[in-house]
């Protein structure tokens, strides 16, 4: 029978498939009609974090470029709690069809290993892209003692467990990262956790804590000159901040960007993982997204999905030393 424009597309796969089937070519028909028809409703885009955030603007900002490359709405669902974990699990437990994806943080390599996320993000999520990073640092008031972060090594050191610092919650990017910097510095800092970076800005604003240690929640306070930034995190200086140090240029060999990336269940169809790594790709290139990047510190890391697999993988080992190390099972028993 020819084939006319009336032809149903699944009377069209179902000849392709019977000829392919005839020379062995069955995968590759049926990946192509995946492909062909994906995206043929809107997406929902899964982000671990509260609306308003800063990984909330980008996430929306890059979902929006993205819908149009897929020529298909991807509506922003917002599933905060547990430091991310909520919405890791939530996607991670997700039906593998290419209509829920999500934001992945890094830190599904720790919590999982501590317990706190019940997957394995060696082999439970597909991985599309990695995006952006968070620029970390370590504030103070503009009256604090700590002029530098020289100043507050030497006080810690002969005050062990006297300099308190707030950090948004224990076992995350913040509190890990703090403490990583204090056993390189062979200091003894007191962690003050907070359920989330507002209120741990709001207490040092207030003067009830030393330091604050987060992402740049603290960015317009020191351009306005309320508070004081000692360093930062990454491996260089940034641009908005570029007289602060960062620690590793201070001599402690402590690098941390938590970058974040894109992913969806694992088990989806390769054609549709193709399709959503390419728009993604052009996603995370774009100008529009760029701009809300630059706009929240967040610099632009982008890895394509095998790669971020890769990188995935050795975070996830790295982690397993560190949280020996600091011994953070301990920690989050304490809490």
């Amino acid at each position: 029978m020819p084939f006319t424009p009336a032809t149903s597309i699944t009377r069209r796969q179902l000849l392709i498939g019977g000829a392919a089937t005839a020379t062995g070519l069955a995968a590759p028909s049926l990946a192509f009609a995946a492909e062909s028809n994906y995206p043929e409703r809107p997406i929902t885009f899964i982000c671990p974090w509260p609306a308003g955030g800063t990984a909330d603007q980008s996430m929306r900002a890059i979902c929006q470029v993205a819908a149009g490359v897929l020529k298909q709405p991807i509506a922003v669902d917002n599933k905060a709690g547990a430091a991310g974990m909520i919405g890791a699990k939530a996607l991670a437990s997700a039906r593998p069809d290419g209509y829920t994806i999500g934001q992945i943080p890094i830190s599904v390599t720790r919590f999982s290993q501590l317990g706190s996320l019940q997957a394995d993000p060696r082999k439970d999520f597909t991985y599309l892209a990695r995006t952006s990073g968070q620029t970390f640092g370590i504030a103070v008031l503009p009256e604090s003692k700590f002029k530098t972060l020289k100043d507050m090594v030497a006080h810690a050191k002969a005050n062990p467990g006297k300099v308190t610092y707030a950090h948004a919650g224990v076992g995350g990017a913040t509190h890990v990262g703090m403490e990583e910097f204090a056993l390189a510095a062979g200091i003894e800092l007191n962690a003050i956790a907070y359920k989330g970076g507002a209120q741990a800005l709001s207490d040092t604003l207030g003067g009830q804590v030393d330091m604050l240690a987060d992402s740049s929640s603290w960015a317009p306070h020191v351009e306005a000159g309320k508070l004081r930034l000692l360093a930062t995190w990454g491996e260089q200086r940034t641009a908005r901040f570029k007289d602060t140090p960062t620690l590793k240029e201070l001599g402690f060999k402590v690098v941390v960007d938590a970058p974040n990336g894109i992913g969806a269940p694992q088990g989806l169809d390769p054609a549709v993982e193709k399709k959503l790594r390419d728009a993604f790709r052009f996603a995370v290139n774009s100008s529009e997204f760029k701009a809300v990047a630059d706009k929240i510190d967040a610099p632009v890391m982008y890895l394509d999905g095998p790669d971020y697999q890769k990188y995935v993988q050795v975070v996830y080992d790295r982690e397993t030393q560190l949280i020996q190390r600091l011994k953070l099972r301990e920690l989050l028993q304490k809490g």
